[in-house]
């Protein structure tokens, strides 16, 4: 048993540095995939699965993780995970075919989806109650900031060297967080008391990793495939479904499950995981959709793009002190309605964009987009485990980490589909205008002709050329108002979520009087 002590900053470093490392390879992937599939000769479509994956394989982990750390130990579990993540980065780096890539990616998922979790339950218990508001500020930096500068560091890592060292970069970083969480945490696991209560409950951890899997397949592939008018996705949600149904009805019935769902007894942690799976919606769906409009409309590259959300970043940085200051003064549900106020407010700006925006602009509606979230994460994470028994913190973080990363998941296929829904109704709207007998259309495709002719087009080939010009107009604008009304969209999602936010229960003031576990 360790008697030595540790500073519990040292030990909040130390685990984040790791888990920000993972949380950052969940989107510094995304721009890099035609990069990735060009490199290895695979198609768009193929390539792909470098981030599924990873996705898949991470979400099965995450339920399961509390119960692996309870039967080794928190620190040897994250030792293990940040080992294995370090080794599965650089074979990704290094591979040299597309299903190499892929089963190394798996590998990663596996790893990482037991860092998050883990990190969270070690800084429960290295920190007295009262300074939790404080940790989950550190957290939030950890869980928020990490996927927002993801597409940034991807692209500029792609542009200027090469994609393998979005792996590479992983080794010093996994290395040195392996070397610090070794000498700064020290736990005291009770062994014995572990393996009497160990036993592997093979049909559970079936049904909960093929229902995971299979939902997460889905809604990584329901926009590619055409949702159900896939038989793929279709069979895969009915396979996700059904084992997850079981998998409650199972788990609900084991003395000691691998994934505690008893925990949704709990109130004030049952609203949270409700709340922290729309706070994870918002994230990750307005992490996509400014990058694509700007993409797709506004001619900025995979770098320019990804340089709108870095600056939303640092705001979250700067605005999370203050968020952690006013939580002791204020109920977190107060504060919560506050964060989604913001964050609907935020959405609500950024759909009044123009053509004529620039750089400046995004940035700006960016940064108001996410002001919001520093005064979610921290009341939300605090709210979660204020009636949570310390004894089951593990079991808590990993399924409170589920519905965060899920909302993510949910949010980005939702708001994809919604968008490209949206782009078809706008263009068969608006097309239902253009005909030849229109005196508007008939005028502007003279004008678009003759401007042709006049930049050295044959009178012949211009008025093709001027239809096709035309039909360009025509969807650039019905993508403009599906952005638009994506956009408002997630803004009436936030806003509407603030009565649920009020409804929540009151949080009392408790004090740490049982001894911390992690020194």
């Amino acid at each position: 048993m360790e008697t030595e002590k540790s500073n519990p900053w040292l030990i909040a470093f130390a685990v984040s540095l790791a888990t920000f490392m993972e949380v950052l390879d969940t989107t510094i992937t995304n721009v890099s995939l035609s990069h990735i599939g060009g490199s290895l000769a695979a198609s768009q479509e193929e390539s792909t699965w470098v981030m599924t994956s990873y996705l898949v394989s991470n979400a099965i982990v995450l339920p399961l993780s509390g119960w692996m750390a309870g039967v080794i130990g928190r620190k040897r579990y994250f030792m293990l995970c940040i080992g294995f993540f370090t080794l599965a980065s650089f074979f990704c780096g290094a591979a040299t075919s597309l299903w190499m890539i892929i089963m190394f990616r798996l590998l990663q998922g596996i790893a990482g989806g037991g860092l998050q979790p883990t990190q969270q339950a070690i800084l429960l218990d290295a920190f007295p109650i009262e300074k939790r508001a404080q940790v989950f500020g550190l957290t939030a930096i950890t869980m928020i900031v990490a996927p927002v500068i993801g597409p940034t560091l991807g692209g500029f890592i792609t542009d200027n060297f090469s994609w393998r060292w979005i792996f590479f970069i992983n080794v010093p970083v996994g290395a040195f967080a392996l070397f610090l969480v070794n000498r700064v945490y020290h736990e005291h696991h009770d062994a014995e008391a572990a393996k009497k209560n160990f036993s592997v409950d093979y049909l559970g951890f079936a049904l909960v990793a093929l229902g995971i899997g299979a939902i997460q397949i889905v809604l990584d592939k329901g926009q590619q495939d055409d949702w159900f008018g896939s038989n793929f996705i279709t069979s895969m949600t009915v396979m996700g479904v059904s084992m997850l149904a079981f998998a409650v009805w199972w788990l609900l019935r084991q003395k000691n499950p691998l994934v505690e769902l008893r925990l949704f007894k709990i109130i004030s942690f049952r609203m949270a995981c409700i709340l922290i799976f729309f706070m994870g919606f918002a994230l990750y769906s307005s992490s996509i959709l400014l990058p694509l409009l700007v993409q797709s409309y506004f001619g900025y590259d995979a770098t320019l793009s990804g340089l709108i959300l870095s600056p939303g970043a640092l705001a979250i940085i700067v605005i999370m002190p203050l968020a952690t200051k006013v939580i002791q003064r204020f109920q977190p549900k107060y504060l919560i309605a506050f964060g989604f106020f913001l964050c609907g407010m935020g959405m609500f700006y950024t759909m009044h964009f123009s053509p004529a925006a620039n750089l400046t602009t995004f940035i700006s509606m960016r940064i108001l987009t996410v002001a919001g979230l520093p005064f979610l994460f921290v009341p939300i994470s605090t709210m979660a485990f204020s009636d949570v028994p310390r004894e089951l913190n593990n079991k808590a973080s990993a399924l409170y980490a589920l519905f965060r990363n899920l909302g993510g998941s949910f949010g980005i296929a939702l708001i994809a589909t919604y968008l490209f829904r949206h782009q078809q109704i706008w263009q068969t709207y608006l097309s239902g205008g253009v005909t030849p007998y229109n005196i508007q259309t008939q005028q502007s495709l003279a004008q678009h002709a003759a401007a042709l002719v006049s930049a050295g087009v044959s009178q012949a080939a211009a008025p093709a050329q001027a239809q096709a010009q035309l039909y360009s107009q025509l969807q650039q604008q019905a993508g403009f108002m599906a952005y638009v009304d994506s956009f408002q969209a997630m803004s009436w999602v936030m806003l509407l979520l603030i009565p649920v936010a009020l409804l929540m229960p009151s949080v009392k003031p408790k004090k740490d009087a049982a001894p911390v576990e992690a020194h």
